[in-house]
């Protein structure tokens, strides 16, 4: 008899981990439900708000829906955002629900996770709205040049808007701080070797064209030169 008991010692601490266990359990199971209902809710009213204030409207002026739509995808710059949404409150019932198992090494990881998706979230701002001014920004160098008689207007545009997404897309990536400043260390790298470049080529083989581009842009008026 003692041996039998001595067998079923182990057996019985099993049931007793097992049954201390299935109470935590079925709270994280009720968490994950939770949490998944208030992630859809919190999905849709943020795609509804933003929808309410235009927010789609800027982005497809920004042409970032454009953007999304040549690369395959059928949702717009307010699904993603809203999707960004439901992927936060996921990740914060993930979060409560893992810390109530006690597994801190899961926690801590889906802790970090969390803190990226809030800089994510501010860095696809960045984005639209940067691209919406750069937008405007070069429409209106356009219509200037345009205005001016100048030529090139819509080069000159052109390298306008460029000029201020490439500084945008450098902001949006420093705020998500990804490789520790080496994207934004060899951004600015390549943009001065191209500075470089096309500074060294006007100055020693492209003088002609360069002076060709001035008076083509800032021609002089002859009107007033003695016959």
């Amino acid at each position: 008899m003692q041996n039998i008991d001595v067998m079923l010692e182990p057996v019985r601490g099993l049931l007793q981990q097992i049954g201390a266990f299935m109470p935590r359990l079925l709270i994280a199971v009720g968490v994950l439900i939770v949490g998944w209902l208030v992630a859809k809710a919190f999905r849709f009213s943020v795609v509804k708000a933003l929808r309410a204030i235009n927010f789609h409207v800027l982005t497809e002026r920004a042409g970032i829906d454009g953007f999304l739509q040549q690369g395959g995808t059928e949702k717009d710059t307010t699904e993603l955002i809203g999707w960004l949404a439901y992927a936060l409150a996921i990740l914060a019932s993930l979060i409560i629900a893992f810390n109530s198992l006690d597994l801190t090494q899961v926690t801590t990881l889906l802790s970090s996770v969390l803190l990226f998706v809030p800089r994510l979230l501010v860095a696809m701002l960045v984005v639209v709205f940067g691209s919406y001014f750069a937008r405007f920004s070069g429409n209106a160098v356009q219509s200037y040049c345009r205005a001016a008689g100048i030529s090139d207007a819509e080069l000159l545009g052109r390298v306008m808007q460029y000029g201020i997404m490439a500084f945008v897309v450098l902001l949006a990536v420093d705020h998500l701080n990804i490789g520790g400043g080496l994207i934004q260390q060899t951004f600015l790298i390549l943009l001065a070797g191209i500075v470089f470049a096309l500074a060294l080529s006007f100055g020693l083989g492209g003088r002609d064209r360069a002076a060709a581009l001035i008076e083509r842009w800032f021609p002089r008026d002859r009107s007033n030169r003695n016959p």
